[in-house]
């Protein structure tokens, strides 16, 4: 068991790295649905209309990895053992997301984006499992309350 008091530096560095890094899908997904045209304004109107066009599903599913990672890493600071329980909210979210953009419309991601859509996917899997595994180890340590 850790003491109490102290927090360790490396949960500060992880905490605040990984806020800094899962802000951006949480202002994209807000953005985006805001229909921002200045945000927008990076796609084609392909690409803009794919987007767009996503169904209700998909954007809980983002909603759910996004803001759930967002929350993860604020519990991370906070010291809290629910940043486990957000990763994983974030995980199933992302699932969907993958699922949709890879999966049930793949040909259309690729078509319309490349293979951007996967090299992106893959990163924020990584990402999100390393997380979700650091989260745990410290709660299993007794960092996270």
């Amino acid at each position: 068991m850790t003491d109490a008091g102290k927090t360790p530096l490396h949960l500060w560095v992880v905490g605040i790295v990984s806020l800094l890094w899962n802000a951006y899908p949480v202002i994209d997904f807000t953005m985006t649905n805001m229909q921002s045209e200045a945000w927008l304004s990076q796609y084609n109107e392909a690409q803009r209309a794919l987007i767009l066009g996503a169904p209700a599903w998909s954007n809980v599913c983002w909603a759910l990895g996004g803001f759930g990672s967002f929350l993860g890493s604020l519990l991370l600071l906070f010291r809290s053992r629910h940043a486990v329980t957000a990763f994983l909210v974030s995980a199933v979210g992302l699932a969907g997301v993958t699922y949709y953009q890879l999966v049930s419309h793949g040909a259309a991601f690729r078509e319309a984006l490349g293979d951007v859509p996967l090299y992106i996917s893959l990163t924020i899997w990584v990402i999100l499992l390393a997380l979700l595994l650091y989260a745990r180890a410290q709660a299993a340590k007794g960092v996270l309350r």
